[in-house]
C-alpha cells in the first residue's frame, strides 16, 4: 500500500496514523482487549461495523438466552459482574454489563466503521486498514487485534430443495421467540446448546418442535448438587487428569438424566472435556430440553436428505410436513473476507493456527482475541496477554519520541 485512499470524487486522500492499535470488533472481546490495554496507558481505536457495542447480544438472540455458566466464568477482567445478578444472567443483563465494562474503562468504540481490508504496509511499518463507505478511509496503526470472533457469520447449510419450501425458514440468529410458531409443526436443524434451547422455548410456547440430531452429542445437566458442573469439571481438572474428570462427569450425568442415547441423544466415544479441548466442540448443558424430549413434547430425527415443498424427507426415507425449519446449525468467522495478511496466523476458515492457549499473537504486530473455542473465559485470557505484550513495545516506543511522528498523515 502507498498510504494515500481514494475519495469518492476520485482524490487521493492520505492515511491517518492511529496512536496505539485498531482492534476489530466492539463485542466482548474487543472491548476486553481494549479495556486491558486502556489500563496499561495504551490507546485504541476500537472499530464496530454495527451502530452499538456487543450488537450479536443485543439483537441477533433469543430472547430466553441467559448465560451457559456462572457468571464468575463469564466476567471479563478488570470488572465482575454486578454482585445482585443472578448466576446465569439474561441476555439483557449481559448487554447492560458490557454498556457499564466500556463506561468503566473509558472505551468508546467507533460505531458504523466496516473494515473492508487490514494487510501489514511493510513500507510504513504499520497495518493498513481501510474502511468502506464512499470515502475509503485508510487507517493505519502499529499494532492490529481481530476481534470478530469465531461466531461473526450464521453457517447456513444448503439443503437441496430448501427453495421450493412453502414455509419460513430462518437461522437462530433471527429467531427471538416460539411465539409466532404457536400450534406449528417446526423443524429445528441442530442439536448444540442453541437447538437445545430454542426447541424448548417453542415447545414452552404451544408449538410441535422437531430436533435433527446428525451427530454425536454430549449433554450434561446444567448443575449437579446445586452446584455448577463446568464448575466442577474446572475443580476436578486440578485434581486428575482429563480423562478421570470426565469418567466422573459422565457417570454422574447418567445418574441425573438416564441414558440418553436411548432418546437419539448418543454420545461420542471421546468424553465432553476431552472432546472440548480437542475440537472446540461444546457439551450441551440441560436446562429442561431433556425432560421434554423423554415426555415426547419435543421429537428427535435424524439427518434432513432433502427439503420438499411442505416439508421435509429424511435419510431414512421417512418424510413429514413442517410449517418452518430453524437452522441451529452455528456461526463461522468472517476474518478472510477482509484480514489479507493472516495466513501465518489464520486457518482458510478463519481460526487460529496455533491452539489455545498460545494462538492469540502472530506476526508484526497481529493479535487475536476471543478465537480459543473457551468463550468468554478463553477471551479474558487472550485480552490480558494482548495487553501485556503491547504494553511492553508501547513502553520501548515511547522511549524513543522520534520513532512516532504526531498522527501526521503519511
Amino acid at each position: 500500500m502507498d498510504g494515500e485512499g481514494e475519495g469518492q470524487a476520485g482524490c487521493r486522500r492520505p492515511a491517518a496514523w492511529v496512536p496505539g492499535a485498531i482492534i476489530v470488533g466492539a463485542g466482548p472481546s474487543g472491548l476486553a482487549a481494549a479495556a486491558c490495554l486502556a489500563a496499561r496507558g495504551v490507546p485504541a481505536t476500537v472499530l464496530e461495523m454495527s451502530e452499538s457495542l456487543a450488537s450479536t447480544w443485543r439483537h441477533r438472540t433469543y430472547d430466553r438466552l441467559t448465560l451457559h455458566l456462572p457468571k464468575r466464568f463469564c466476567q471479563l477482567p478488570l470488572l465482575p459482574f454486578p454482585e445482585d445478578y443472578p448466576a446465569y444472567p439474561s441476555k439483557d443483563q449481559f448487554v447492560a454489563y458490557m454498556e457499564a465494562y466500556a463506561a468503566a474503562a473509558g472505551v468508546a468504540p467507533r460505531f458504523g466503521a466496516r473494515v473492508e481490508e487490514a494487510a501489514f504496509d511493510p513500507a510504513a511499518g504499520a497495518w493498513a486498514v481501510r474502511l468502506g463507505g464512499g470515502g475509503g478511509e485508510l487507517l493505519l496503526a502499529r499494532w492490529l487485534v481481530v476481534a470478530t470472533g469465531e461466531n461473526a457469520v450464521p453457517r447456513k447449510p444448503a439443503f437441496p430443495g430448501a427453495a421450493r419450501f412453502g414455509g419460513r425458514v430462518m437461522h437462530t440468529r433471527d429467531y427471538k421467540s416460539g411465539e409466532a410458531f404457536a400450534g406449528k409443526k417446526v423443524l429445528v436443524v441442530g442439536c448444540g446448546n442453541s437447538g437445545m434451547e430454542v426447541s424448548l422455548d417453542l415447545c414452552r410456547h404451544g408449538a410441535k418442535p422437531s430436533m435433527v440430531v446428525r451427530n454425536t452429542v454430549h449433554v450434561l445437566p446444567r448443575e449437579m448438587l446445586g452446584l455448577s458442573t463446568f464448575g466442577i469439571a474446572m475443580a476436578l481438572l486440578k485434581l486428575f487428569s482429563v480423562r478421570v474428570v470426565d469418567r466422573i462427569l459422565l457417570a454422574a450425568a447418567r445418574l441425573a438424566l438416564g441414558d440418553t442415547g436411548k432418546l437419539g441423544l448418543r454420545r461420542p466415544k471421546t468424553g465432553p472435556m476431552e472432546l472440548k479441548n480437542l475440537t472446540g466442540r461444546t457439551p450441551v448443558l440441560d436446562v429442561g430440553t431433556l425432560g421434554h424430549i423423554k415426555t415426547g413434547k419435543i421429537k428427535v430425527v435424524g439427518a434432513v436428505k432433502e427439503v420438499t415443498p411442505c416439508g421435509v424427507r429424511f435419510a431414512d426415507g421417512k418424510e413429514e410436513q413442517f410449517d418452518a425449519i430453524i437452522l441451529a446449525t452455528g456461526y463461522m468467522s468472517n476474518v478472510p473476507s477482509w484480514l489479507k495478511d493472516g495466513g501465518e496466523v489464520f486457518t482458510r476458515e478463519g481460526m487460529p493456527k496455533v491452539p489455545f492457549p498460545n494462538g492469540w499473537k502472530g506476526k508484526n504486530g497481529l493479535y487475536t482475541v476471543g478465537f480459543s473455542q473457551r468463550g468468554l473465559l478463553g477471551a479474558s485470557s487472550d485480552a490480558l496477554n494482548i495487553a501485556r505484550d503491547i504494553h511492553c513495545q508501547w513502553k520501548d516506543m515511547m522511549s524513543r519520541p522520534n520513532v512516532l511522528q504526531s498522527n501526521d498523515a503519511v
